[in-house]
């Protein structure tokens, strides 16, 4: 069956979205859509400036006989720009404010649209980086874990604090809550990351930075590399940071209870991503 233009261009752009970094040959185009390798070239760029146009990412060529072309997420600026802007606003809602000083975030860790934002963000911060796996910690950072790995097709190891019978054998280590100073224990099937890893760290929140510490201690009984921390939140009100080299996407710059204010800034996104000028 023969395709038209608009049709090859509309099925190739699903294709390529549903598999994000992985390379796809022009020749199993052609055969797809029964065409001529130059026409796929000629759709293939109309997709590609379509694409950086409108902040959805790009597509890299890899020229040679085994080559191909493959899909990168990104956003653009002005879109994480007003991502985050949207989440200082729906993080400053009073309404958050829980006994204690703490905030409610399971709605925004629940939204399919806020946590898809969140993940692109993540994503295009790290895109550039040799990733493998992410690797959170149960409970509320799976949601953006695999959001984040959805948009860099990867898999998600999860952290967990006990160990299951259906994890099988596991690694375990000690660590130290950084805002609470509490020994606790974290918990990694050993199936679950081959040695070697090059592992991304996500998390929602971040305090002193001591459950991300833990990972990172983890990831050395399993030989394993860190290839970036991205965390949602990283609060201000911190004496002592055990982690330096993270991005966050928003910071907690104060909670006032009693006038019930809620202040949140900007994190440290857009100095960090050398996307959009940082490191």
């Amino acid at each position: 069956m023969k395709f038209r233009r608009s049709e090859r261009l509309v099925d190739m752009t699903h294709y390529l979205l549903e598999k994000p970094r992985i390379l796809v040959p022009l020749s199993f185009f052609a055969d797809r859509y029964q065409s001529a390798k130059s026409s796929i070239s000629e759709d293939l760029t109309i997709i590609k400036e379509t694409f950086e146009k409108r902040g959805i990412g790009t597509l890299q060529t890899v020229p040679g006989a085994a080559g191909g072309v493959k899909f990168i997420s990104r956003t653009d600026r002005a879109e994480a720009k007003e991502a985050i802007s949207e989440l200082c606003t729906l993080m400053e809602n009073p309404d958050r404010l829980l006994p204690g000083g703490y905030l409610y975030m399971t709605d925004l860790i629940g939204s399919p649209q806020v946590v898809s934002k969140v993940g692109k963000l993540l994503a295009t911060a790290f895109a550039d980086r040799e990733i493998d796996t992410i690797m959170t910690v149960a409970t509320k950072g799976i949601p953006i874990a695999l959001t984040t790995a959805a948009y860099l097709n990867v898999p998600v190891v999860i952290v967990r604090n006990d160990s299951k019978v259906t994890e099988g054998p596991t690694v375990s280590i000690n660590y130290v809550s950084g805002s609470q100073k509490r020994i606790q224990t974290m918990v990694l099937s050993k199936r679950s990351l081959r040695e070697g890893a090059n592992v991304l760290i996500v998390d929602d929140f971040m305090k002193a930075g001591g459950t991300i510490n833990g990972m990172i201690n983890l990831l050395k009984e399993f030989d394993a590399s860190v290839s970036g921390i991205g965390v949602l939140v990283e609060s201000e009100d911190t004496k002592e940071r055990l982690v330096d080299d993270y991005v966050s996407l928003v910071k907690l710059r104060d909670v006032d209870v009693r006038s019930q204010q809620i202040k949140v800034v900007e994190g440290n996104y857009f100095s960090k991503v050398s996307l959009f000028g940082g490191d």
